[in-house]
């Protein structure tokens, strides 16, 4: 802008850019109104515009999630860590997102979510298959999570593959003995469905590379990744409890769970736990 410019001229002048009539525009390529007309209230109630929004951001986060997700946990199987890391460190800032959108929730009061809930029928985000396959691909598995799903064929199919494939921690553990570490056999090639069992000579193995960081670099690097990560999805899990708490006290949740104890035995899941007893240990 020179010092000359009219406004006049500035507006006419910037205008001449902003016919999109012939081109891709800002809405057109996020699909806006496929996104933005989304939002289906059922009840009369004011607030559910911010249940609805609040489920479905957490939905899109999540879907970046699992694409990031899924190619940390490729990018380490071919032992390319770089890649893996970036992945990873992404992740975990996504659940600090997610962390932080429960703080929205939480402004909704014990009254304005039972104005709500008769309408939600026995809708729960217990039904989430996205959430799901980001249990399966942290090593969270239980056979049970896949009868949720069963009235969709497609979304099954999805959570079933994540059920059956081998674990982030599980590609971590094959990269160490891939790498000569002493990873017992049982660790390595398993039955995949099963959940982890901590072991001992896999903390010795992680001990050995947190004793010398420099010769094992990337390897502690990972080590710190998969503590993030962890550490991340901690948070995330805890504010989600002390959300519900707050919104609708201990009563069962909609999709029949016990609701906060349901979601209060999931605190002591364990993801990567070797990882964690090493620091005691080191």
């Amino acid at each position: 802008m020179t010092s000359n410019s009219r406004p006049e001229d500035i507006v006419r002048r910037e205008g001449a850019q902003l016919d999109f009539s012939r081109s891709m525009s800002y809405g057109d390529y996020l699909q806006l109104d496929k996104i933005l007309n989304a939002q289906q209230p059922l009840s009369p109630d004011h607030n559910e515009m911010l249940f609805i929004i609040q489920h479905q951001t957490s939905e899109l986060w999540m879907k970046l999630m699992l694409h990031e997700l899924r190619a940390a946990i490729s990018a380490v199987a071919r032992d390319e860590l770089g890649s893996a890391f970036k992945m990873l460190a992404r992740v975990s800032r996504i659940m600090e997102q997610l962390v932080h959108a429960w703080d929205v929730l939480a402004t909704m009061t014990p009254p304005e979510y039972s104005a709500i809930r008769p309408y939600l029928g026995a809708s729960s985000g217990f039904q989430s298959a996205q959430y799901r396959c980001i249990e399966f691909a942290l090593g969270n598995k239980n056979p049970e999570m896949l009868k949720p799903h069963a009235h969709r064929p497609d979304l099954l199919a999805q959570v079933q593959s994540a059920y059956e494939s081998p674990s982030l921690y599980d590609e971590a553990l094959r990269l160490l003995a891939a790498r000569g570490f002493p990873v017992p056999a049982s660790h390595t090639e398993r039955d995949w469905t099963r959940p982890y069992e901590e072991n001992a000579q896999v903390e010795q193995v992680w001990l050995s590379v947190y004793r010398a960081p420099q010769q094992h670099w990337d390897l502690y690097q990972l080590g710190e990744e998969l503590t993030d990560l962890e550490d991340a999805f901690r948070l995330w899990r805890f504010r989600h409890v002390t959300t519900v708490e707050r919104v609708i006290g201990f009563k069962r949740g909609t999709g029949g769970t016990g609701g906060v104890s349901y979601l209060r035995k999931m605190l002591d899941v364990v993801l990567f736990p070797e990882i964690w007893k090493l620091r005691t240990d080191l």
